[in-house]
């Protein structure tokens, strides 16, 4: 789904963004609500960039990438956690592209997501480059996102990774294992 958001940016380069894990929803421009088999998803497009909120039997998980005001976390690396009964995997990465490059780019994000099922995108005023856009799928019982925050005027590409999943049980009980984060 491709949505123009009637907003200026919030966050006017890659390193206003800011990760954060739990908080609670935040206004949005655009949603997408997906049930990927037993999980409940909404995307979320804020004035701010995007936020995950993730619902399932095993319990909630919700991601915020945004400009956050006051946020003393900012976008990292990567980051695995658990939360729940859940392993939670991030990575992030920030391109710098030529105009050309960006342009190219900015186009295939756009029509990969806005075709898919399971995506969203959404356009700022001002500039068709300047997006978000958040493409969701559910794979070996783990439930995973991508999302891309493109800045044009900086040829700044954010691409974050994201895999959430019920913790694998190890032949010792009381441990637990899981893949590493893949890359982004």
């Amino acid at each position: 789904m491709l949505t123009t958001l009637n907003t200026c940016y919030t966050d006017t380069r890659a390193a206003d963004l800011a990760w954060a894990l739990g908080r609670e929803p935040l206004p949005a421009l655009a949603t997408l609500d997906l049930e990927l088999c037993d999980a409940k998803m909404q995307l979320r497009l804020l004035g701010a960039s995007h936020q995950v909120l993730l619902e399932a039997e095993q319990g909630h998980c919700s991601e915020t990438v945004a400009c956050i005001p006051g946020s003393s976390t900012p976008l990292p690396l990567g980051v695995a956690k658990r939360v729940g009964a859940w392993e939670y995997e991030f990575a992030a990465r920030v391109e710098v592209l030529s105009p050309g490059r960006f342009a190219a780019r900015a186009q295939e994000l756009l029509a990969l997501v806005s075709e898919h099922p399971h995506g969203l995108a959404g356009v700022f005023p001002g500039s068709p480059h300047a997006f978000t856009a958040l493409l969701a799928h559910r794979s070996e019982g783990q439930v995973h996102w991508r999302t891309w925050h493109a800045y044009p005027q900086d040829g700044e590409l954010v691409a974050t990774r994201t895999r959430v999943g019920v913790r694998a049980r190890s032949a010792e009980p009381g441990l637990a294992a899981s893949a590493p984060a893949a890359g982004v």
